[in-house]
């Protein structure tokens, strides 16, 4: 049998400020990091429902994204396999997403959850900001984030490579202008 498939998933809305941490911290492990043939990497975004499908195709998951446990703004926080569904009901923007909860218990009714789990989140400080960018204590919480899941990886028996070569622009995660380089340094 060959090596465990391991999905990388952020997960959040960029227009809402910190809700956005999750693609913000996935975004920026893929452009730091390569990973071996086994690691997908992916923007999920708002996709909710859609994601199910990356779920049944992975044997373990690590999941970026804004959690709201009530601690300190930009408090990073790791749970792990079983604890994970209690931390990702807790907030949805609107009545049309879908929280990540349904997305894992859609996996799990077909069979096909992940076999371990990784959720690594940040206490967000502002989810109202619409267009606004990472507050501060957020934005500076995911270079530590990026390291759990380097050391989750390495664990996992798949560790990612520091890129040698800068990630070119046709092979980033977020294009047109929403990456976020591009999206917080826009004229205002």
């Amino acid at each position: 049998m060959g090596a465990k498939r391991i999905l990388v998933l952020g997960i959040g809305n960029i227009l809402w400020a910190d809700e956005g941490f999750g693609v913000r911290a996935v975004e920026e492990f893929h452009r730091r990091y390569a990973v071996r043939d086994n690691v997908t990497i992916l923007d999920g975004g708002t996709q909710g429902l859609y994601l199910v499908n990356y779920l049944e195709e992975a044997d373990r998951l690590i999941v970026f994204d804004a959690i709201d446990y009530g601690l300190e703004p930009g408090s990073l926080k790791l749970v792990r396999d079983d604890e994970v569904p209690k931390f990702t009901g807790a907030k949805k923007m609107s009545l049309h997403q879908t929280g990540f909860q349904e997305v894992l218990s859609a996996a799990d009714l077909l069979g096909r959850c992940p076999q371990h789990l990784a959720l690594i989140g940040c206490q967000p400080l502002d989810l109202e900001d619409w267009g606004g960018p990472l507050t501060a204590p957020v934005r500076e919480r995911i270079e530590p984030a990026i390291a759990i899941a380097c050391e989750l990886l390495a664990e996992w028996g798949s560790p990612p490579s520091p890129r040698q070569v800068p990630l070119a622009e046709p092979d980033r995660l977020l294009a047109n202008d929403i990456d976020h380089l591009h999206y917080e340094m826009r004229p205002a």
